[in-house]
Formats: structure tokens, sequence, C-alpha cells
């Protein structure tokens, strides 16, 4: 028996851009993965809100109407509920005229409830669809309890979901072999998939083999270059392709190329989704992936961190999203907190009577070489580089408040690192040695900021905690909307501003005014090179 293609990128693409498609692109992709051939067309989700043109949140099936240019008979339109959130009494009775079927959406532990909801849903003359969330949380038994559960009500299929994208083939092969044993024989077997580590098209290609020659309809999950949450999920032009070259499937390709070309350029210019580190570590941790962009957006925490706060969780709290608890063990990981005052008392006592020069890695520390040998051959400042070694320069002091650029630094240049005395902050390490000096994390940064580690303001912070009352800095430049022109060391581990250098250099020089409005001490401050912070 073929499988069938269920295209949601409406419906799983709605977390991307808050739902809002815009009517001309709804109404496109429906229409050209009807022509395409996609048997299902999930066209977005029931919520309990009134519908906004342009949105893929319907709240009755009527709002759907006005997407469809004629229903097809061969396809099937559905969409998407979770099990406790849409009142069912705002659904009116199946007419034909839009929605086909919903597919009713329960996590690991409330499976009883969820059917009971598509029961429901059932009764109105609707198809129902199970999703069953986690499934590989279940155990053998719990699949047993969820398939004799599903068996006894209307549904038309139950769906695999590698909700984390956490699966391997194994994985894959427990759940499906005894959902598949245990199933009755007319419900179709689903699988939705994640990519979090790069497998979602390979499970996908392993699940439709594990049916090949069976009487089970087998029913595959992907949508519109694999838009979606997060890692997103198997892309549509994949599966269509091994679908007609490997099961004698007969998709129109031509069809999904004209929706990728047509509609999804826009969505991928202006939002992101697919595979990265950080949705990796989800799949890793079998984590939600809330957790995940709640660290990035709020904290922009570096993946070697981000492991180490997932990992720091009980694994049952990693399925859910407790920010309050995140927030708890984010701090608990970062602040690292130490005693800094031996430290700082020798840093000033070796500053005594001396200038203070903060060398940013910005590009004029190159362009602007002479004019800043000229200022430290006539001032005979301390050097301080901040956050990077630029080649040329005789640093007295490197300062880091970055992990990856001071592994990177390590790294690359080693015999010069271990050369350099260096003040490091304790979200990189707590351990001094005699070339080192900690300094505590909180001293360098103030919440609240998107980009509150920006490095020179860090460095600015911690000398006015000393009590440091001039400075001058060399290389603070601002941002180029190219990262390699705005770097003395085009090599230098990137900033992820997803093209938001604009923003970027706004905040940064809002951080610099605010700290020079509100510094104890370090109030006189000399650029030595022009910076668009000034």
């Amino acid at each position: 028996m073929k499988p069938l293609l269920l295209d949601c990128t409406l419906r799983d693409g709605a977390y991307i851009v808050e739902s809002m498609f815009g009517d001309s692109a709804i109404r496109g992709i429906i229409h050209k993965l009807e022509e395409a051939g996609a048997e299902i067309i999930e066209c977005g989700w029931l919520k309990d809100k009134a519908h906004q043109p342009g949105s893929s949140f319907y709240h009755v099936p009527a709002d759907m109407e006005q997407y469809l240019s004629s229903k097809k008979k061969n396809v099937t339109y559905t969409v998407m509920i979770d099990w406790d959130r849409y009142d069912l009494s705002a659904l009116p009775p199946y007419d034909g005229k839009s929605l086909d079927a919903i597919r009713v959406v329960f996590p690991h532990g409330k499976h009883r409830e969820g059917v009971e909801v598509g029961r429901k849903i059932a009764e109105k003359g609707y198809q129902v669809f199970f999703q069953a969330a986690n499934t590989m949380a279940y155990s053998d038994q719990d699949l047993v309890d969820l398939t004799e559960t599903v068996n006894a009500s209307p549904a038309l299929s139950l769906s695999v979901v590698d909700t984390f994208g956490a699966m391997y083939e194994e994985d894959l092969e427990r759940v499906a072999s005894v959902l598949h044993r245990h199933l009755r024989a007319d419900i179709a077997l689903g699988f939705h998939s994640h990519n979090n580590q790069q497998l979602s098209f390979a499970l996908s290609q392993h699940f439709i083999r594990m049916f090949q020659g069976t009487n089970r309809q087998t029913i595959v999950d992907a949508s519109l270059c694999g838009m979606g949450r997060g890692a997103g999920n198997a892309t549509t032009e994949l599966v269509v392709s091994y679908l007609n070259r490997k099961c004698g499937c007969h998709y129109d390709m031509d069809a999904v190329m004209d929706a990728i070309d047509i509609y999804m350029g826009y969505f991928q210019e202006r939002y992101s989704w697919g595979y990265s580190t950080p949705y990796f570590i989800s799949g890793l941790y079998c984590c939600h992936v809330n957790n995940i962009a709640y660290l990035l957006n709020n904290h922009r925490t570096n993946a070697r961190d981000m492991r180490l706060i997932i990992e720091s969780m009980d694994p049952a709290d990693r399925k859910k999203y407790d920010y309050d608890l995140l927030e708890q063990k984010y701090l608990s990981i970062m602040n690292r907190d130490v005693d800094d005052s031996l430290a700082a008392e020798a840093l000033k006592a070796a500053w005594k009577g001396r200038e203070l020069l903060l060398i940013a890695p910005g590009k004029s520390v190159i362009t602007e070489r002479e004019r800043i040998g000229k200022y430290i051959a006539e001032k005979n400042p301390v050097v301080i580089g901040v956050n990077a070694m630029v080649s040329d320069y005789e640093y007295d002091y490197v300062f880091y408040v970055n992990p990856a650029r001071y592994d990177y630094a390590r790294t690359t240049m080693k015999e010069r690192f271990d050369a350099s005395k260096r003040i490091l902050t304790s979200n990189i390490t707590s351990e001094a040695d005699d070339r080192a000096y900690v300094i505590s994390y909180n001293h360098v940064i103030k919440r609240g900021w998107d980009h509150f580690d920006n490095a020179v303001i860090c460095a600015l912070r911690m000398l006015d905690w000393m009590g440091i009352e001039a400075v001058a800095i060399a290389g603070f430049d601002g941002f180029k909307h190219v990262y390699n022109e705005s770097y003395a060391d085009p090599m230098l581990p990137t900033l992820k501003t997803d093209g938001k250098w604009d923003e970027l250099n706004e905040e940064i020089r809002n951080l610099f005014r605010e700290f020079r409005t509100n510094a104890v001490s370090c109030k006189n401050i000399t650029m030595v090179t022009e910076s668009f912070f000034a």
C-alpha cells in the first residue's frame, strides 16, 4: 500500500510566522499542494479566538472557506487542535464546505483524554486523526494501552510524533512496531518527525520502508522547505522525490517547486528555522524547544553553556517549559560566582599611576595602527586586549568575557596566549593561576539588555567597579552589515544577530550611554579611534 503525504506547512510553519502567512500565501500554498497531488493538506489550527485575515489560525471551519478556490475530492483538508485548548462547543457540525478532518494532539499520559476529545469531534461528522506527542516516552505497555484506547474510537489514523527530534532508527522501530501489531487494521499509522539531529528525512524513509509490502496504510508528514518550529520537519520536496522514485507515487514535483519559488522565498528571507546546534541539544536531551528558544532569546546562550544548563535539568523537567526553573538553572551555571577581591587588588596595584588602553577587536586597530601606536608611544599605557588578540600588538593583559573567543585565542594563537596575563570572567573559569585573574561575572554585566555581555561594556564595568577613573579605547568601531568587515580578525567566532546589525549597533550605543551616565568612577573615557558608539 502506497504511503500518503500530509503537508503541514501552514500548521507547523505557523509557529515561525505567528500564523500570519497572509491570505495570498495560504491560498497559494494550498492550491499548489493540490496540484502536486498531496492527499492530506493541513491548513492550520483551530484556536479559541477570532480568525484574523491572513492567519492560519481559525476559530471555526467556515474561516477556511476563503482559502479554498474549490475543494478537491481526492484531498483531505485538515487542521490541528490541542486536546485541551479548543472549546468544542464552537465547532459546528460537518458541512463538507471546508474542513474534512481534525488532528487531535495530546501529550504523553493524556491519551485517554485526547481520544475522548476525538470521539466528540467524530460525533459532529468530522474525520479524526490522533497525534501522540513525544511517542518515544511511551513504554511498550503504554503503547499497547494507547492502541487499545484508539481502537475503541472512530480514529482514521494515529501518528508517531518525534517531538524532540531525539529518535534513532531503533527508537522508531520499537514504537512503530508495537503500534502496528496492536493497532486496528483499518487505522492508518503516521509519522511526524523533527530535524534536531538531521535525521528527519532519513527516519521518514525508514518508516516508509518498515511498512512496504504490508496492508498498513501509512502517512508521512512533511512541510515545504522543512518549515516548522525549532529544527523544523522533513521537507516536502525531499519526501515527494523519495515517494516518486522508491514507492511508485506520482506527485507533481513542478507544483512543489512552484510553491517554494512563489511563496516560500519570502519567509526564508525573513525567518529562520531548521537544523542548528541549539536544536541539536534539544534532540540530544529530549528537551522542549521552548527551553532552547528562551535561552537564545533571553540570554544568547552559547552552545556549550546551553548544553550544561539543559543537562543540569531533571529529564522530566526538560520535556516541559518552566521558565522560572530554567532561569534558576541558567544563573547557577552562568554566575559561577567567585571571591575576586584579591584579583581586583592585585590588578589595581599593578595599574597604579598608569593610563589604561582597551584595544577592542574592531577593524580600525589595523587601519589606524599608526595612530594607536603613536598614542601608546606617548602615553605608555597598560594595554588590555578585549576579547581578542590582534596581530602586531603587544598586550600587557587580555580580557575575556566570551568563552568562544577565549577558546579561539588559546587554540589558534597558543604561544602568545600562554605568554599573556589574562583577566577572565567567572563564566569562563573559576580557577585562577599565576597568569590568570578571575573576576566575578556579576561584576561586569548588567542584565536587561539583549547584548548585556558586550565585551567593551563589560571591561568598562569592571574598571568602574575597581575604581578606575580614566581609560582610553581603540577599535570600538561599530558593526558593518557584512560580519568579516567589522573585525581586525575576520575569523573571530561570530555573533548571532540574524543580520540585525543596525539594531545591535543601536543597543550597544545605548549600553555605552547608560554606562557613562551611571558610572561611579570611570567617567573619563577617550576614544583613540572613531567609534559609532561615542
